[in-house]
């Protein structure tokens, strides 16, 4: 018995030990700086129209006006397949052709779960469906956008999903509990275009990112430094997040070394988050969360972790400052940004 407690005192402490370690691995020291960074810009044509603004332009000025050579293309099932079978590419068309001119190139993301509440965007004509006709239609429009655009030199990856580990938005109930249908949702984009790879993305702060690491050809992380933390309906707090930069550096270096992936940046905080969807608060509660502070000192963080690719979330926030507002500091300062990186 003494024996057996002994063993038990000494696994413990080993494994105390290599916690610390780990810890310690994971959390102090610095993270070695890119000598060339590449930035982007997430755009939604559903958040534009959602803060008013003539979305055409919006996304004409991301790319004239700050340049940006690099743009992750939220799209949305139920925009493109509002009724069963007819499919409206027009916008997307529209969105692909502007950057092809520009020479731009678009990360194009495509699933079910794709950015911007809901999150999840299913047509309505989906409601009642069984788990397998949902998921059998999801495959089917997910096949109609990729035989679309593989030919299209303009798009640099796919993007499957948004997040889809992390439990966030409302989305069907087989969402999260099927952990084989998004192999099968990137298996499929493969089958019909081997040529680009196929990002799996997850929550940079809340996850190790071994899971998009199994099956994405490369993991893409969130980044954000202070979010609404929601407890109950009109109870929570807003929380700063306090991992140091080089988390993230040691993070993707343990994914580099398993599973030999890269992982970048494809969600940078730029944009408020708050209790109420911003377009329904004040700007003062706005800029709590976000202003021009904020965002410079999101920026230098970035730099910090190691990483050399991140794409902004909030472009069409900025240009609602700029144009609605006349607020165009942010702007202003990614357009300093873009053209001196």
């Amino acid at each position: 018995m003494r024996k057996m407690l002994k063993i038990g005192i000494w696994l413990v402490s080993i494994i105390f030990i290599l916690l610390i370690i780990f810890f310690c691995y994971l959390f102090l020291g610095s993270a070695p700086k890119q000598e060339k960074i590449v930035w982007g810009i997430d755009f939604s044509q559903m958040q534009a129209e959602s803060l008013k603004l003539n979305w055409k332009q919006a996304y004409l000025a991301v790319l004239d006006d700050l340049n940006a050579k690099n743009i992750k293309l939220h799209t949305q099932w139920d925009w493109v397949e509002g009724k069963k079978d007819y499919y409206f590419f027009d916008d997307i068309d529209w969105q692909i052709n502007q950057a092809k001119q520009r020479g731009a190139k678009i990360i194009y993301v495509v699933g079910i779960k794709t950015g911007r509440w809901p999150e999840c965007h299913m047509p309505s004509w989906t409601n009642g469906l069984s788990k397998e006709q949902q998921q059998n239609e999801l495959l089917k429009y997910i096949k109609e956008v990729v035989l679309r655009y593989k030919d299209n030199s303009t798009i640099s990856d796919w993007q499957v999903e948004n997040e889809p580990f992390f439990v966030f938005g409302e989305c069907p109930s087989w969402y999260y509990s099927d952990k084989n249908f998004l192999k099968k949702e990137v298996d499929l984009v493969k089958s019909f275009d081997s040529t680009r790879q196929v990002i799996v993305s997850d929550s940079g702060e809340q996850s190790m990112w071994f899971s998009p690491a199994k099956i994405g050809d490369k993991v893409g992380i969130t980044m954000y430094r202070e979010v609404w933390f929601h407890i109950i309906d009109g109870i929570g707090f807003n929380l700063d997040y306090f991992l140091p930069p080089v988390s993230y550096s040691r993070k993707a270096q343990i994914i580099n070394k398993i599973f030999k992936k890269d992982v970048i940046c494809i969600e940078l905080q730029a944009e408020p988050w708050a209790e109420e969807p911003f377009n329904k608060i004040s700007l003062e509660e706005q800029e709590k969360t976000m202003n021009l502070d904020r965002f410079q000192k999101n920026v230098e963080y970035a730099k910090e972790t190691g990483l050399d690719t991140f794409y902004f979330w909030g472009a069409e926030w900025w240009y609602w400052l700029k144009t609605t507002q006349n607020k165009p500091e942010i702007w202003n300062e990614v357009k300093v940004l873009f053209q001196t990186n």
